[in-house]
Formats: structure tokens, C-alpha cells, sequence
């Protein structure tokens, strides 16, 4: 498996820790939206799409199975992110 395109686009919310959203495409076959890029107490990491339960908790939609696929999908979308532009979206934008 190759991740072979990322798309960021960053956000600018007051009072959010979330700082953008990447779009990733693997094997230019399969694309992932909607996931998001987190400001958190020990940097930046990137949560995968999901949904709210009946219970109000969150399942992810789609995520990687292991550490390492997660890894991969991690550096790749925190490069993208660094090496965007500074071109940053409102809320509304998003």
C-alpha cells in the first residue's frame, strides 16, 4: 500500500484545537476524506473520520489497523500540512 496524493486544507477556528482537514488517496485507487488534523497537548496528530453513536460517543469510519499503517498516514499528512500554504480557511470556508 502507497499513499500516493494528500490534500490539506487548513482551518482557522477560534477556540478550536483543529487545524486543518487532509484528503489521502492510496494507490490512486482509494480516498479517504475528512480527516482531521489536531492541535493537541503534545503537538499536532491527525484523528480519522467518524461518526456519533446512538450512545453520543464517536466510531471511527475508516482507519488504519496497525501502528504502522497509522504512522504512514500521520507523517504523510503532517508534511502536507507543514509544507502548505498559510492560506488558511474560516469555519465557514471548511
Amino acid at each position: 500500500m502507497k499513499i500516493t496524493s494528500v490534500n490539506v486544507h487548513k482551518i482557522e477556528k477560534e477556540g478550536s484545537r483543529m487545524k486543518g482537514i487532509a484528503s489521502v488517496l492510496i494507490d490512486e485507487s482509494f480516498a479517504v476524506h475528512d480527516i482531521r488534523i489536531i492541535e493537541g497537548d503534545n503537538g499536532l496528530f491527525i484523528a480519522m473520520p467518524s461518526r456519533k453513536t446512538a450512545t453520543g460517543g464517536y466510531r471511527d469510519i475508516a482507519h488504519p489497523i496497525n501502528p504502522e499503517v497509522r504512522s504512514m498516514f500521520e507523517e504523510a499528512i503532517l508534511e502536507a500540512y507543514k509544507n502548505a500554504p498559510d492560506e488558511v480557511a474560516t469555519e465557514e470556508d471548511a
